[in-house]
C-alpha cells in the first residue's frame, strides 16, 4: 500500500505517518514534508524518484506527472486501466494526504504584497486532492488533520477504510477546494475592483458558530463570516459578557449597526426590536441620548438591542440595567460601566472598534431556487429640494435629515416621526402608507405635536399630509415622484408646512 503525503499544516503528520509505516505502508513525499518525516526517522520515497524528474521552477512543479496522477486516478477493477498502469510502470497510490498552501493566512497578514499572495496559490495540491476525491471508490483522501484519527482507526481495524468514509472525505475535498478557489477569486476581484454581478457568482464564508436555533426553535441555524474580516461589522465584535448570541440577536444587532452608521460621528444611541428601530436619539452626552431613546418607546425597548457610537460610561450603564436588554454594542466600555452591566450576567455586551465604519458592497438574500444580490444602500439622498412655499429653518432641516436616516432603516412601508433629534414614533412594515402614519401618530401621542415626518417612499395621495397636519406635524421629508405630488404640496402650503423632496426612495424589506 502506498501513501502520498504533502502538507503545509504539519499538525499531527509525523504521528500519522509513523502509524502508517508501522502498518507497512510505503510513503511518498515532497519538500518540507519529506524533510520533517525523515527527521522523525521515517523512510520516505521522494516524488522525484518516482517520476524520474526533479522538482523545478522553485518547487512550482513537483507532482504534476502521469506516474503520480495515474497512480491516483487508475480504477482498480478496470482491466484496461490496470494493464496501462503495468505497461507504464505506474504504482497505485491508495492514500493521499494533502493540505494546501496557506493562501488565507497570507492575505490576512498586515501589509502583504500581491506577489506573496500569488505565490501562495496552490496548484499541485488541489489537483491531487481532486484526483483522489474523484476516485474515492479506490483511494482515501485526507485534507483535514482532524480526519487522521478515523482513517487510522479503520486501517488498523480492517486494513482499509469504509466506502462511506471515503465518500465523506471526498465531499470534504471538493468543499475545501471550492472554498479555496473562491477565496482566490474574491481576492483578485477586489484587487481589480471587479463587478460582483457577473453571469455567475460564487460566494464563500466560514462558520463562526453554531446557533441554538434560527428565528424559531424548530429551525436549525449557524452564523458564517467572510474570510477577510470587515471593519465595523458584527463579525469583528468582541463579546465581553453574556449568553451566546442567538439568530435573532445577530439579525437585530446587525440592523442596529446599519442604522448607527447613518449618524456618523454624532453621539447617538439606536434601539432596535424585531429589526426595526424603536428608539434613536443623539446628544453630546451618551447617557442623555440613551435616556431620550428609551423614553421615546419604553415599552418596545424591553428585550431590545442597543447600539452606541460612543464609549458607554457609568451613567449610561446605570440607566441600561434598569430594563431588560438583549444586547449592548459600543466601541468601548469604561471599567465602571462593565462592573454595572455585569449585574445582568445574561446581557450580551459587545465591543466593536470602527463601529461607524461604512463602505459600499453587496448584500445577498436567498430565495427558493435562487439568490437576490444588490448593492448595499449606502446613499442617503440625491438632492434636497424644498417644494413648499415655507422654507425650513436650520433646525428643521437638521431634524428632517435625522428623521430621513431613521426611516431609511425602517421596514417598508415606513413613517418615522422625530423631534429634538429623537425618534418619537415609528410606523414600520404596513401595507399602505396612511396606516404606517396612523400607527406612528397613535404611538407618539402628545409628543407628535411639533415633530417632523419622514416617509421612505412618495405619497400617492394627499391623505398623509392632511393627517400629519391634524396631528401637529410641522415638516415632511419624502422622495417625491408621485403622479399627484402637486396635491401633497398644495396641502402642505395650505397648512403652512414644509415639504422636502430627496429624489431617492429607500424601501427596506
Amino acid at each position: 500500500m502506498r501513501a502520498l503525503i504533502s502538507v503545509s499544516d504539519k499538525t499531527g503528520i509525523v504521528e500519522f505517518a509513523q502509524k502508517l509505516a508501522a502498518m507497512g505502508w510505503e510513503i511518498l513525499s515532497t519538500g518540507g514534508t519529506a524533510k520533517a518525516l525523515r527527521a522523525a526517522g521515517l523512510t520516505i520515497i521522494s516524488v522525484s524518484d518516482v517520476t524520474g524528474f526533479p522538482e523545478c521552477l522553485d518547487g512550482r512543479v513537483k507532482t504534476l506527472h502521469p506516474k503520480i496522477h495515474g497512480g491516483i486516478l487508475g480504477i482498480r477493477n478496470n482491466a484496461d486501466h490496470q494493464k496501462q498502469m503495468s505497461d507504464l510502470d505506474i504504482t497505485p497510490i491508495d492514500l493521499v494526504v494533502i493540505n494546501l498552501y496557506p493562501f488565507k493566512n497570507t492575505i490576512l497578514k498586515e501589509g502583504v504584497i500581491f506577489e506573496d499572495a500569488i505565490e501562495n496559490i496552490d496548484i499541485g495540491g488541489p489537483t491531487m486532492l481532486r484526483s483522489a476525491a474523484k476516485n474515492f471508490n479506490d483511494v482515501t483522501v485526507v485534507v483535514d488533520p482532524a480526519d487522521y484519527a478515523i482513517v487510522l482507526s479503520e486501517l488498523e481495524d480492517q486494513g482499509k477504510t469504509y466506502r462511506e468514509t471515503r465518500f465523506r472525505l471526498s465531499l470534504k475535498v471538493f468543499e475545501t477546494t471550492s472554498h479555496y478557489d473562491t477565496m482566490i477569486a474574491d481576492y483578485l476581484r477586489k484587487k481589480a475592483n471587479g463587478e460582483v454581478l457577473e453571469e455567475t457568482i460564487t460566494l464563500t464564508f466560514e462558520k463562526l458558530q453554531d446557533l441554538r436555533y434560527g428565528e424559531n426553535p424548530h429551525q436549525k441555524a449557524a452564523f458564517y463570516g467572510e474570510v477577510v474580516p470587515v471593519k465595523g461589522a458584527l463579525t469583528s465584535a468582541k463579546q465581553l459578557q453574556g449568553k451566546e448570541l442567538s439568530y435573532n440577536n445577530i439579525n437585530d444587532t446587525n440592523g442596529a449597526l446599519e442604522i448607527l452608521k447613518e449618524y456618523g460621528d454624532e453621539p447617538t444611541i439606536v434601539a432596535v426590536k424585531h429589526a426595526n428601530p424603536c428608539g434613536i436619539a443623539s446628544d453630546n452626552n451618551i447617557a442623555v441620548a440613551y435616556k431620550k431613546a428609551y423614553e421615546s418607546d419604553p415599552v418596545s425597548i424591553f428585550g431590545g438591542i442597543i447600539a452606541a457610537n460612543r464609549e458607554i460610561d457609568e451613567a449610561a450603564a446605570k440607566l441600561m440595567v434598569e430594563t431588560f436588554l438583549e444586547v449592548v454594542v459600543a466601541p468601548g466600555f469604561t471599567k465602571e460601566a462593565l462592573a454595572i452591566l455585569s449585574a445582568k450576567p445574561n446581557l450580551r455586551v459587545l465591543a466593536l472598534e470602527d463601529i461607524t465604519y461604512n463602505e459600499p458592497g453587496y448584500e445577498v438574500k436567498k430565495v427558493m431556487g435562487g439568490l437576490l444580490v444588490q448593492e448595499r444602500d449606502t446613499l442617503l439622498f440625491d438632492e434636497l429640494k424644498v417644494v413648499t412655499k415655507r422654507q425650513p429653518t436650520e433646525e428643521e432641516m437638521a431634524e428632517l435629515i435625522f428623521a430621513w436616516k431613521a426611516v431609511k432603516n425602517t421596514k417598508s412601508n415606513a413613517i418615522s416621526l422625530t423631534k429634538n433629534k429623537c425618534l418619537i414614533a415609528n410606523g414600520p412594515g404596513q401595507v399602505n402608507r396612511i396606516w404606517a402614519l396612523e400607527n406612528a401618530i397613535r404611538q407618539g401621542g402628545e409628543s407628535v405635536k411639533g415633530s417632523v415626518l419622514a416617509s421612505d417612499a412618495f405619497f400617492p395621495f394627499d391623505d398623509c399630509v392632511k393627517a400629519a397636519d391634524a396631528a401637529g406635524i410641522t415638516a415632511i421629508i419624502q422622495p417625491g415622484g408621485a403622479g399627484r405630488d402637486a396635491d401633497s404640496i398644495k396641502a402642505c402650503d395650505e397648512a403652512g408646512m414644509v415639504m422636502i423632496f430627496t429624489g431617492m426612495r429607500h424601501f427596506k424589506h
